[in-house]
């Protein structure tokens, strides 16, 4: 469950203690200093308020338009800078926000179903927690008594709907068969990448230098090449050229292996012959001379070094699959009906 929202409430319910100006969520509290205005003037019926518009029904159960645009708006700022996402992003990240806002719907109805009960050991080493951390704050002294029942009954749901998601994770530890047929399954997760064993010399040239500086390095480079090529010791020149850290050892890289490199490099090294000095190639620091000194083919490890490794990432992986599986149930035996702005209302299954 995203931790956005997981807190959203939690947090709401403090920040007004504080005296924050912000919405708590389905929490439709008054402020206790809100007192109604007296009157003797005659009182005339009130007039109707209109039902807030709905974003879903699940299950029977509204979710307003409202705690969607909140949930959606946390969701940005938590995953885009500024909150602004990119237009060709904004049909995925509401989808997410909807699949996240309909499970938790979907949870909470579950929870009550298998009757779980929270941590109550743990809601009260959260509660005081609060209290340490806002004791110097004379509203949360204030408003503490006020706000305690809210705040404790959101802890307690949020234990409830996280001990939902332990019991459903709590899968068996795989077998010794399955863990091995899972490194069979995927070798590539258990295979050292190849190493290369490099040689540079770099001629360092700022990314911001004019075309000049830029075409003054190349021939330079050039002319390095051709010296390297006719018999002139590689060590030797990247003492005097490079401005490499590696150029007091030599220009001598040590091993490397992919990843480490930026893969448009990676590219032009991997087309290299052993012990040949390469063409001069453009990176971010300047013009690179390289020369690959050594290759090791990728290593697929035996089993028994990588099988506890095997066991762990497959125990992760069926974790998480009990996890999606179980959702996905949840869904598929709710009734969904989504309002879509401007459409009739659209039913899932």
């Amino acid at each position: 469950m995203n931790q956005v929202n997981k807190m959203c409430a939690v947090a709401g319910l403090v920040l007004a203690a504080l005296g924050c100006s912000t919405v708590v969520l389905g929490q439709g509290a008054k402020s206790p200093d809100a007192v109604p205005a007296a009157s003797s003037a005659p009182q005339t019926p009130p007039t109707p308020v209109a039902p807030a518009p709905l974003f879903a029904s699940v299950n029977g159960k509204p979710v307003t338009q409202a705690e969607f645009d909140a949930a959606f708006n946390a969701f940005l700022r938590q995953k885009f800078y500024h909150g602004q996402v990119p237009q060709d992003q904004l049909l995925s990240a509401r989808q997410e926000v909807e699949d996240q806002v309909i499970s938790r719907v979907l949870l909470l109805d579950e929870i009550d179903k298998r009757g779980i009960k929270p941590d109550t050991e743990d809601v009260e080493k959260q509660i005081a927690g609060y209290d340490k951390r806002y004791a110097p704050n004379p509203n949360w002294q204030k408003s503490r008594e006020t706000m305690l029942p809210g705040l404790r009954s959101q802890l307690e749901r949020q234990s409830r709907l996280t001990r939902l998601e332990q019991a459903v994770r709590d899968v068996p530890v795989p077998s010794p068969d399955q863990v091995q047929a899972f490194y069979k399954a995927k070798p590539e997760l258990f295979t050292e990448p190849e190493k290369l064993r490099l040689r540079t010399i770099l001629l360092a040239v700022a990314p911001s230098s004019a075309q000049q500086v830029w075409e003054a390095a190349i021939s330079e480079a050039a002319t390095i090449v051709k010296r390297l090529r006719s018999g002139t010791d590689f060590a030797e020149q990247a003492r005097l050229s490079s401005n490499d850290s590696s150029a007091e050892q030599g220009g001598d890289m040590g091993y490397v292996h992919v990843g480490m490199l930026p893969e448009a490099l990676q590219a032009k090294i991997d087309q290299f012959k052993l012990g040949e000095v390469g063409e001069p190639v453009q990176t971010l620091q300047g013009i690179g001379i390289f020369r690959v000194e050594d290759r090791i083919a990728p290593v697929l490890q035996p089993f028994e070094r990588v099988a506890e490794r095997a066991r762990d990432l497959l125990h992760r992986e069926n974790k998480e699959k009990a996890w999606k599986d179980f959702l996905v149930k949840l869904r598929s035996e709710a009734k969904i009906v989504i309002q879509a702005p401007g459409k009739a209302a659209a039913t899932a299954k």
